[in-house]
């Protein structure tokens, strides 16, 4: 006789399998037989529709590690860790401990005790993830977030966990950074303040300057004292001290650093303490994306800070000013992290394929000597003859020419380049054009990274591995001709997107979400419960 076989649900089926080795072990010898209780049937249960827990607890053969008399310690760890959820940004209603110890106090039979058993966990694997490694995917928030997020095994986080000190432990979840310190610290502060009535009112519109006077500049006054920026005074005049509280104020926010409150400026004085509450709490989570170390030496790229700095043993050694891609779909810089491997002093510009039949075919199209500086070359890379070629006949599916441009001071990416191969085609470059340096706002490129000090920053680089880098340097850019230079140590390269980040000295920062990433990820943290707050001290 055929017997016809159905699918059946995979999680269903594990917890077959567990059930079985529970039931094996009911008609194995008496000693095994006293072993095997209806706790452990429930644990087996319970535990089966998740394959690591259910891989943890039948290595100790169902036995639990919260419910008995004994487990206090480890239940009352986990349950202060619970409480201070939100004091690391995430949803404090998420890791509620009332409920959860109500329920084990509650749990009066062997089945409910094993449920709850394998319930607290789910809870403790849930909140090890979230205040490790973050709890968002990047990816899923923005296509251009492409951070590789470190998660640790939830199989050896357990096993890890019950052979440790439970306080310990849970304390060494958190990224053990100082910057993530230092966000925790000044989110606390943030919420006393909230809780002490924020800022005050805002500062009403107009220009403001030196030698200004009235309301606007009291309420001013005001605003920068309860921000911290100005010592307490009675003036209601825009004199000196007050210059000098709203330098501190531009230079803390990335502005042109001017004393003078513009449209820019008043807009950044008038933020909302909430608002920059949540931008701290997105670094935070930011923060433990990235909970890996990032290398002794290595190359951090803020794009909202429109910097690039070389960072050795956290002090930061050498600084530049960056412009990075602009606020365009198909131009903004992505945010990943890779290694430097080597320079191309007077590089060659290869011009990519999305640049060329978007902005240079319908140029050709018009007049075939268009963009004259660029060679137009064939897939063999030979040179062809424009005169040769009818444009008109090309689409962008299929123009079949590639582009470049040859060394020279005009080059697009100036006279050198800084390659970290990836598949975004991303690198640090110089460029001719430098009046963009001098912008406040400075977001323009195809989504390559600009630097302002290139050859600096190339010395800084070689310093490490030629007695001589501003000579070395020199020698091969005189040559005119392409030169590749490996760096002997590899340097880390991480491109980040940090509008919230402070300073060595604990002094927070504030940056402009220049394309909204933040304000993105701020979203779908809401959406999973984290809330701002108000914290009485």
């Amino acid at each position: 006789m055929l017997i016809k076989s159905t699918p059946v649900n995979t999680a269903m089926a594990r917890v077959w399998l567990i059930v079985s080795a529970v039931t094996t072990l009911l008609f194995a010898a008496p000693a095994a037989q006293a072993q095997v209780t209806d706790f452990r049937q429930a644990v087996a249960q319970a535990a089966a529709s998740d394959e690591d827990i259910a891989a943890f607890y039948r290595e100790r053969n169902f036995e639990g590690i919260w419910s008995a008399s004994g487990d206090r310690r480890r239940r009352n760890a986990l349950m202060s860790a619970f409480a201070a959820a939100g004091d690391h940004g995430l949803p404090a209603g998420r890791y509620d401990p009332e409920p959860l110890m109500a329920r084990l106090q509650a749990a009066s039979t062997p089945g409910e005790q094993g449920r709850a058993e394998v319930e607290l966990t789910r809870m403790f694997l849930q909140y090890a993830r979230d205040v490790q490694t973050g709890m968002l995917v990047p990816s899923r928030v923005d296509s251009n977030i492409h951070r590789q997020v470190p998660y640790r095994s939830r199989l050896s986080t357990i096993r890890a966990f019950v052979q440790s000190s439970p306080d310990g432990f849970l304390r060494a979840l958190p990224p053990s950074s100082p910057e993530y310190t230092r966000l925790m610290r000044e989110k606390m502060a943030m919420e006393r303040l909230l809780a002490d009535g924020g800022w005050g009112p805002t500062v009403p519109g107009g220009k403001l300057e030196a030698g200004s006077s009235g309301n606007n500049v009291v309420a001013l006054r005001n605003r920068l004292i309860a921000m911290g920026f100005l010592e307490r005074t009675n003036t209601q005049t825009y004199d000196a001290a007050i210059v000098n509280a709203v330098q501190r104020f531009q230079q803390a926010h990335g502005l042109a650093i001017d004393g003078t409150v513009g449209q820019g400026t008043l807009r950044e004085i008038n933020v909302a303490p909430e608002t920059r509450l949540q931008s701290i709490i997105v670094a935070m989570e930011r923060e433990r994306w990235n909970n890996r170390p990032r290398g002794s030496r290595h190359i951090w790229v803020n794009l909202t800070d429109f910097s690039a700095k070389i960072v050795d043993n956290d002090v930061v050694t050498f600084e530049t000013r960056s412009v990075i891609g602009a606020n365009q779909d198909d131009r903004v810089s992505p945010e990943f992290s890779d290694v430097m491997e080597f320079m191309v002093i007077n590089p060659s510009w290869y011009v990519p394929r999305s640049i060329i039949t978007k902005e240079y075919l319908p140029q050709l199209q018009q007049n075939p000597n268009a963009v004259s500086q660029l060679l137009i070359t064939d897939s063999r890379g030979r040179p062809v003859s424009r005169g040769s070629v009818d444009f008109r006949q090309y689409t962008a599916a299929n123009f079949p020419f590639s582009m470049r441009q040859p060394p020279s001071r005009g080059n697009a990416l100036g006279l050198v380049k800084f390659m970290f191969p990836n598949r975004y085609n991303i690198y640090l470059h110089d460029t001719p054009a430098k009046s963009l340096f001098g912008r406040e706002t400075r977001a323009f490129s195809h989504g390559c990274i600009r630097l302002a000090d290139p050859f600096d920053f190339a010395y800084a680089l070689l310093a490490r591995q030629v007695g001589n880098p501003q000579e070395f340097f020199q020698s091969r850019l005189a040559t005119g001709t392409e030169q590749r230079v490996d760096l002997k140590d590899p340097v880390p390269v991480h491109l980040v997107y940090r509008t919230a980040f402070t300073k060595p000295d604990g002094r927070m920062q504030f940056r402009r979400d220049v394309y909204g990433r933040d304000a993105r990820i701020w979203n779908a943290l809401a959406r999973e419960g984290v809330a701002v707050r108000a914290v009485r001290g």
